[in-house]
């Protein structure tokens, strides 16, 4: 599975929410703004104009264009850089400030249950699309797994 099958297999209406959690603010300081900006193709962005673009960036996710979806996962994990320092506290990943090292052996820290474990244990402190968003994003990067986890209703 590729990144827009992260997106697609969470769904459109948790794609909108996650628009609605872009912080312009962390964007500039970790100067991607300008680059995210342009790889959106808006004018200008903020809260609005992502809101009014979220038909168009979908179609593109639903076009498989990889590339933008790997930009917007980091938009995303970027806006929510101390809800990835907890999950990674968490499981006991080591990191520098929420970024690991990407050869990380994961066998030892994802163990049977981490997804359910880490919703479970934020789920009511962060906004609950977000953090599904970096459940599934951290699994298919350290797992490469081909499912979409989402949590029993």
């Amino acid at each position: 599975m590729e990144m827009c099958g992260v997106f697609l297999g969470l769904g459109q209406p948790v794609f909108r929410e996650l628009l609605s959690h872009v912080s312009i603010g962390k964007l500039k300081t970790y100067q991607i703004y300008e680059r995210f900006k342009t790889r959106a193709r808006l004018t200008k962005m903020n809260a609005e104009s992502l809101r009014k673009a979220e038909p168009r960036l979908w179609a593109r996710i639903e076009a498989g264009e990889q590339d933008f979806a790997a930009d917007l996962s980091q938009v995303l994990l970027i806006s929510h850089i101390e809800m990835i320092v907890d999950v990674l506290n968490l499981l006991g990943i080591p990191h520098q400030d929420g970024f690991f090292d990407k050869d990380l052996k994961p066998e030892q820290f994802l163990t049977e249950g981490w997804q359910a474990r880490v919703y479970d244990a934020f789920s009511s402190k962060y906004p609950k699309e977000v953090l599904l968003f970096y459940i599934n994003h951290l699994d298919w990067e350290l797992t490469k797994t081909e499912q979409v986890f989402l949590p029993a209703a």
